[in-house]
């Protein structure tokens, strides 16, 4: 086997003691290779395969994903830049991120898992999700600085003057009943967190990051392979477990990057009518394509009784969007 990279990895946890790694990508008759390797202070090695394949674009994945993990574990390379992608530039986003750094590893959880309720109160009376109401990097900021005036509550990155007007009352009557050891402006924090441990932070949310790009890699793999073989939907979600709305969204993305799906769908909308097929694009056309409701109603009236409920009309809808959108977007580079 041929190693065509390699990067010495150092850990120190607050103690030096001299454990050291490596990782490394090799290539051996066309099939590439992945591994981590340990090497304690004795000298003994422990080796680990992460990925054996014939994809590069896969390997990547794999790559960043793992070593996102070794990096939040306390591990740093020789050689930086080992992510291929810019670092973080130390500007007002750098400081944003220690924030929220700081919020998560020292706030409050008593205060956390008490606003999270009130969200979720929020949320059912308002007949909202959650997240509308408040994200969790909001409540997780205010759990950790615990702003008592409306001034300091608007320091807190996330939060504008529409949403302290809206809940600021009620944040600030449950951070009032907190004592709080710490004080506003919050410039503090960029000296009391140590580099090392925001680092650990930052990789941490690197590791989530590719967790999912491998996941939707592996996803789209899996569905241009049932596309050639020709799959329809209810067979895809056997093989792969995701819901039939699941793999329409991904095949919507999969189209956006330049695959062609249009075998998939030209099998699930086999049986529907020419005219039912012509009246959806016609709609779109008039319309336009960003909202579906208005295209449904337009085609098949307020309410709708069809076989199948809404869901299916809905998917119908998309799936057909997905054609249309490949059409326009083929007018426009030929009219350009």
């Amino acid at each position: 086997m041929q190693i065509v990279f390699m990067n010495q990895m150092s850990r120190n946890n607050g103690v030096s003691d001299g454990s050291t790694a490596q990782v490394w990508i090799g290539e051996e008759e066309g099939m590439w290779r992945l591994g981590w390797r340990d090497i304690e202070p004795d000298g003994h090695a422990l080796d680990v395969d992460w990925y054996e394949g014939g994809s590069w674009q896969e390997l990547l994945c794999v790559y960043r994903h793992q070593l996102a993990m070794k990096l939040s574990e306390g591990y740093r390379p020789v050689i930086e830049g080992i992510f291929h992608e810019p670092e973080i530039s130390k500007g007002k986003n750098y400081s944003v991120l220690k924030l929220q750094c700081y919020s998560e590893l020292y706030g409050s959880e008593e205060l956390y898992t008490e606003l999270c309720a009130w969200r979720r109160r929020k949320a059912a009376a308002g007949r909202k999700a959650p997240y509308f109401i408040a994200s969790n990097r909001v409540l997780r900021l205010i759990s950790a600085f615990m702003p008592q005036t409306e001034e300091e509550l608007l320091q807190l990155p996330g939060i504008g003057a529409n949403k302290a007007a809206e809940h600021g009352a009620e944040w600030l009557e449950m951070t009032s009943q907190v004592e709080r050891t710490t004080t506003f402006p919050l410039d503090w924090v960029n000296d009391e967190l140590k580099e090392d441990e925001f680092l650990s932070w930052l990789y941490k949310q690197k590791e989530h990051k590719y967790k999912q790009e491998l996941d939707n890699y592996r996803r789209n793999r899996t569905m241009l392979r049932g596309i050639a073989e020709g799959l329809n939907l209810e067979q895809l979600s056997k093989n792969t477990g995701m819901t039939r709305r699941e793999l329409v969204e991904q095949l919507e993305g999969l189209e956006k990057d330049g695959y062609d799906t249009e075998a998939l769908i030209r099998l699930e909308l086999g049986n529907l009518p020419d005219k039912e097929l012509s009246d959806i694009w016609k709609a779109f056309e008039e319309l336009g394509d960003t909202f579906l409701k208005p295209v449904m109603q337009r085609v098949y009236g307020e309410e709708p009784a069809v076989e199948g409920g809404l869901e299916q009309l809905y998917e119908r809808l998309r799936l057909i969007r997905i054609r249309f959108r490949r059409q326009q977007q083929v007018q426009e580079r030929n009219a350009g």
